[in-house]
């Protein structure tokens, strides 16, 4: 209600500009939930209690899930603002990339049998994954692009944001960060409960 209402519409993008708002807390909740699965990989392999691998996990699934809420919800900006619902250029093709590393998480971990090994490979994987995170977060700042910058001094990728703009920014940073957390205490206890009734099942 706050996007919709109480913000403006940007001058030149129009009513398609408020996406931004969704678009740009999405990728930065799939980011930091990358962040917390190789911090989650880093504590399991210090301490060796599954909590850590169970955090780490929700983590990925979590951030896979945000990264692809950024990606379409960008393809809907671009669409008529770019006159294509997908362009090759850094920022776009890293988030891809990102995507498709932690997709391979999974598939890493459905190879192995036992909780232990899976949690091993998955803290190592998040751990080295987590690279993915700042080059794409930096990509725009590192490379030419089309893709708008929203915290720059230069002009041509970027565009000015109201007073009313930067409160329905950060109101929805503060969110979607707070859904992010949300989910993640939701899913770690789901698995605590899981890993339970299985341990009691045997």
């Amino acid at each position: 209600m706050l996007i919709l209402f109480f913000t403006p519409e940007e001058a030149q993008m129009g009513a398609v500009q408020k996406v931004f708002y969704f678009h740009v807390a999405a990728a930065w909740a799939g980011m930091l939930s990358f962040v917390v699965a190789a911090v989650g990989g880093v504590l399991y392999l210090i301490k060796r209690e599954m909590r850590w691998d169970w955090l780490s996990l929700a983590s990925v699934e979590v951030g896979i899930v945000f990264g692809l809420v950024a990606i379409l919800s960008g393809m809907i900006w671009a669409h008529p603002i770019w006159n294509t619902w997908w362009v090759w250029e850094p920022r776009l093709t890293t988030t891809a990339i990102m995507e498709l590393i932690y997709l391979a998480y999974f598939i890493l971990r459905s190879a192995l049998t036992t909780p232990e090994a899976k949690a091993r490979l998955g803290a190592v994987f998040a751990i080295v994954s987590v690279i993915t995170v700042p080059l794409t977060f930096f990509s725009i700042r590192l490379y030419r692009t089309i893709h708008p910058v929203v915290f720059t001094s230069e002009t041509n990728t970027a565009f000015t944001m109201s007073p009313r703009m930067w409160t329905a920014f950060i109101a929805s940073l503060v969110a979607f960060t707070v859904l992010l957390a949300a989910l993640l205490w939701n899913r770690t206890r789901l698995a605590a409960l899981q890993a339970q009734n299985a341990q009691e099942g045997n």
